[in-house]
């Protein structure tokens, strides 16, 4: 699916809270998201940020707020958006294989009384392909890699040709190969035009994964283009002095801790 060109924002959230037994973890968050861009989601353990993603999904109810895609309520949107959890949420040992989990991405195109057919199946096998998973298809979720599940759920949210992406920690826990292969997926996304929102804890790949970035602790702390967001002053903000910073050759100092997850 070409992305959209009529100039709407791809995401539009406006004030979206989000509480736990009555304490607040997301407060009144607020953004819009420009179409083409890789925009990464940063922040220290507990602030919030797998939680607003799943706000915004509907995956998690929010005490209140508006997601917009594309102009509309997200609900009449569903289509247009893909999704790939964090990998420890997932049921592992759910019996399945590699090629029917990528084509459970297609369910939200046949409806729910179409099983998926031919063309679905060369579509998977065409995600898998992508991500170096084809050999794999047959082979039992259960006995995949790390590396290699988070591969099979990217190739899932491939099989639904959505325009406007969102990951939960992509690059948690996998090899440097897998996580060359993600950036590469994720700027082949770029090029196409569509919009990407990545949870990320490693700070020192930011500034050369992101065209965007968020920083997030329970409440925004900044959004913006990296290279004027990204900075020692934001990351002070947002991280409450529990970074230390090194002193980099260039001209911007370099986070030298690794920012929490959740």
């Amino acid at each position: 699916m070409a992305a959209n060109n009529s100039g709407i924002a791809p995401l539009t959230v406006t004030n979206i809270t989000v509480a736990y037994q009555k304490k607040p973890v997301v407060r009144n968050v607020s953004f819009e998201a420009t179409e083409g861009e890789l925009i990464g989601i940063i922040g220290p353990n507990g602030a919030g940020k797998s939680t607003l993603i799943k706000a915004i999904l509907g995956l998690q109810p929010s005490l209140s707020g508006e997601t917009l895609v594309y102009g509309q309520p997200y609900k009449l949107q569903r289509k247009l958006v893909g999704y790939v959890p964090q990998r420890e949420s997932v049921d592992w040992d759910f019996p399945t294989n590699a090629l029917d989990v990528v084509m459970m991405g297609r369910y939200g195109r046949l409806g729910l009384f179409r099983r998926p057919g031919a063309k679905e199946k060369a579509i998977g096998m065409e995600c898998l392909e992508k991500v170096g998973m084809a050999d794999f298809a047959s082979r039992q979720i259960s006995q995949l890699s790390g590396g290699q599940q988070q591969r099979v759920f990217l190739a899932r949210a491939l099989a639904q040709d959505a325009t406007l992406y969102f990951m939960d920690e992509p690059f948690a826990g996998v090899d440097a190969a897998t996580e060359k292969a993600i950036i590469q997926l994720l700027n082949e996304l770029k090029r196409q035009g569509k919009t990407v929102l990545v949870v990320h804890h490693d700070l020192a790949t930011v500034e050369q994964y992101f065209d965007s970035v968020m920083l997030l602790n329970g409440e925004l702390i900044a959004y913006g283009p990296t290279a004027s967001t990204f900075t020692e002053e934001n990351l002070q903000k947002a991280y409450g002095g529990r970074l230390t910073f090194i002193q980099s050759r260039g001209s911007v100092d370099e986070p030298a801790l690794i920012a929490g997850r959740g």
